[in-house]
């Protein structure tokens, strides 16, 4: 991490041939090639899986019956949806954007309040599709006597909402400028 404001930091092509600042197709130009980094999408996912395994748990948990009492999906998913939040904006912070942003606690809880934020789109698209696939839908998944459906359908939920996700993490809360 640095320790310079991130409004500070110089663009990734500060200057162009001529020496003169960057115009704006440089700076889009710039930004798209930070976005599409393999390296640092290869990582998000990376944190991506970890998260969605952690949601997937605990959603299967829930809804299954194998606790004392079974929840509906979309309340095991709120429960799992903020449990992998903040699993995974704490290893991407740590990792993924390990070199964004400013230290110390009060511009890492900055970032995870803005973490929250950008997630309620690719939450709210996720929370659509779960709705859809289990509310709209007559599909059972009978596994060992245990309807799997909710947790297949939370999967494909959380799938349509990681693209979303990646982008507003990358430019909002982590402000990436830089290809690596």
């Amino acid at each position: 991490m640095t320790t310079a404001d991130p409004d500070d930091r110089p663009e990734a092509s500060d200057a162009s041939a001529d020496g003169a600042a960057p115009g704006p197709v440089e700076l889009l130009q710039d930004r798209a090639r930070a976005l599409v980094a393999a390296d640092r999408i290869g990582q998000f996912v990376s944190v991506g899986v970890a998260g969605a395994t952690l949601e997937t748990i605990i959603v299967a948990l829930l809804t299954t019956g194998l606790l004392a009492v079974t929840a509906p999906p979309l309340a095991a998913k709120a429960v799992g949806a903020e449990a992998s939040i903040t699993l995974m904006f704490l290893l991407n912070d740590r990792w993924t954007f390990a070199d964004e942003g400013e230290t110390g606690l009060g511009s890492l809880l900055r970032r995870y309040g803005k973490s929250h934020v950008v997630r309620l789109g690719g939450l709210s698209v996720a929370f659509g599709a779960l709705f859809v696939l289990t509310s709209l839908t007559d599909v059972t998944l009978v596994v060992g006597g245990a309807n799997l459906w909710p947790t297949v359908a939370n999967g494909i939920a959380i799938g349509v909402g990681m693209t979303l996700n990646y982008v507003a993490e990358s430019l909002v809360t982590w402000r990436v400028q830089d290809a690596r």
